[in-house]
């Protein structure tokens, strides 16, 4: 009996706190993930990111290539090498504050994932949360997307309506937010792995 490994290799891009990343890597060691994948590294541009010591604490690779103080060429031809060389099946966004430089996109299309704060038909760019405050919305969404060359621009996987109604702080919609995006970022991981999954056994 020949044994196929179909678990795939991810690597999580970050520059905060990490709490998606941490919610991803739960998952993949004991929820929805186990056994689809394998988070090979946890990336940051930024050597102080806090989300860098949650991967540490799971025994996690981690690599940091710093943007600070580098110009923007300089960076993202380093990245690019990076990621080149690593290979990875797929990219997934949790928190990453930089702009992929097309040559990136380019190389890893289709396999560059992203989750935004709002629905990207109706905003685009930073400040998801604050924006659905602003204008006073009951509800907002939440869009996981593959990534393009554009801002928040591409191909949508799936979509989940945030209730906001109650919240009377920006605090309140940002936790609101985040406990949906948690749960669902690795319930759309899964649907692509699983479908990927089952289109490989196919071919077998």
């Amino acid at each position: 009996m020949i044994f196929i490994n179909m678990k795939k290799k991810i690597a999580i891009l970050i520059s905060g706190r990490g709490s998606n990343m941490k919610a991803i890597v739960d998952n993949v060691k004991n929820g929805m993930l186990k056994d689809l994948c394998d988070v090979i590294v946890v990336f940051s541009n930024k050597k102080d990111a806090p989300g860098l010591v949650i991967a540490e604490s799971f025994r996690l690779d981690t690599k940091v290539i710093e943007s600070k103080g580098k110009k923007r060429s300089t960076y993202n031809k380093l990245l690019f090498d990076y990621l080149d060389e690593l290979n990875p099946d797929y990219i997934i966004l949790a928190g990453y504050m930089k702009i992929l430089s097309s040559d990136v996109v380019q190389r890893f299309r289709n396999r560059i994932i992203n989750i935004h704060p709002a629905d990207t038909a109706l905003h685009q760019g930073l400040h998801g949360y604050e924006w659905a405050f602003e204008n006073k919305m009951e509800k907002t969404k939440v869009t996981v997307h593959f990534v393009n060359e554009g801002f928040d621009t591409g191909q949508v996987i799936a979509k989940k309506e945030v209730d906001i109604s109650d919240c009377k702080t920006l605090e309140e919609v940002e936790q609101r937010g985040l406990a949906v995006e948690h749960v669902f970022y690795s319930e759309c991981l899964k649907k692509i792995l699983t479908t990927e999954h089952t289109e490989n056994c196919r071919n077998i």
